[in-house]
């Protein structure tokens, strides 16, 4: 799985350096003021949940367009990915994120960088910084591996390798599935046949047990870049959606990913499928990990709404060029496009 374009548009974009540098977590036992949030929103009374749509379903291209279009959010079942594999992923993410920060140092994403360990992308939009480390991998992660482990890094790599395949591949389902419940499938297999391969991503994350989790935050509210995000959130909650209004919890389930729309896929949906916004809570008995496959289009395929007889919401665009509007300016890098 070729990579190379999407980490070269990532080094276009740099950070500076110290908000890349995770805190060392086990080093604190109180909150430091530098990762002191106000107090987090109160959740809603919402009593509906995102949905959970079972793949084998004979019915689940419809539900899955109608969560898409309602929520921008959805859980989903019978996937494909086998529990075996989620487990190993999980084990070894632990692995990496029990190191000691000075050998997680070792493989720090450089300012201009788009892989290894560090904090969140985002970081550099917020005045405060958040209670999470996590580790992006694009395609192989050999060189990374091998500085952790030098005689012990080959069950990591070929489990996100594996893992990196699998996600893709579902992604892709997921993806022709959304489209074909809007009728633009056809749009974008015509528009992709004769371009570069899909990107992607694997985020490995940690949030460690925080001290005082109501004033701190794993991860503050966002969207994603990319056209869909597929999400192993474990078993432990702190996910949330913001929906009208407010922050509804999404509960894990055992054996689901959970699916978020991203702006890429809001953008070619000409602004029908809500572009998920969401966030991630601390807790103060149990640290939480997770993993997510970012899965975005051809870096050549031009971005912009599918359909042919609607008047267009945004403009076109590349996914390079996108990145770069997002890095710069987060959550409005959307409202630069819109015509």
């Amino acid at each position: 799985m070729s990579n190379g374009n999407l980490i070269e548009a990532y080094r276009e974009n740099s950070l500076n350096v110290q908000h890349i540098i995770p805190i060392d977590f086990d080093s604190v036992d109180t909150l430091p003021e530098s990762h002191v949030w106000p107090l987090s929103d109160d959740l809603s009374g919402w009593n509906e949940s995102v949905p959970v749509i079972d793949l084998a379903d004979p019915n689940a291209g419809e539900l899955v367009g109608k969560a898409s279009e309602k929520w921008g959010m959805f859980q989903v079942t019978n996937h494909g990915i086998p529990s075996s594999l989620v487990e190993d992923v999980e084990a070894e993410a632990r692995r990496l994120f029990r190191l000691p920060a000075v050998d997680k140092a070792m493989v720090l994403r450089s300012p201009e960088g788009a892989t290894g360990y560090g904090a969140a992308r985002i970081s550099a939009f917020f005045p405060k910084f958040m209670w999470h480390e996590g580790f992006t991998i694009m395609g192989s992660c050999a060189d990374h591996a091998r500085k952790l482990w030098p005689n012990d890094y080959q069950h990591f790599c070929d489990t996100m390798d594996k893992c990196q395949k699998k996600m893709k591949a579902l992604a892709h389902q997921l993806l022709l599935l959304i489209l074909t419940s809007l009728n633009l499938s056809q749009h974008y297999l015509n528009k992709s046949q004769s371009q570069s391969q899909p990107q992607g991503a694997l985020q490995l994350n940690s949030y460690p047990t925080c001290p005082d989790p109501t004033r701190a935050i794993g991860l503050a509210p966002h969207t994603d870049s990319l056209l869909l995000t597929i999400l192993h959130q474990s078993q432990t909650k702190g996910l949330q959606l913001f929906r009208v209004g407010s922050w509804v919890p999404v509960e894990p389930v055992n054996g689901a990913l959970v699916v978020n729309v991203g702006d890429l896929l809001h953008i070619l949906s000409n602004a029908k499928l809500p572009t998920a916004y969401h966030r991630v809570v601390v807790n103060k008995s149990e640290t939480r990990m997770s993993f997510a496959y970012f899965y975005g289009s051809p870096v050549d395929f031009p971005v912009g709404p599918l359909s042919e007889i609607e008047i267009p919401v945004y403009r076109s665009l590349s996914l390079k060029e996108y990145i770069g509007l997002k890095a710069k300016y987060l959550d409005k890098a959307l409202e630069f496009i819109r015509i």
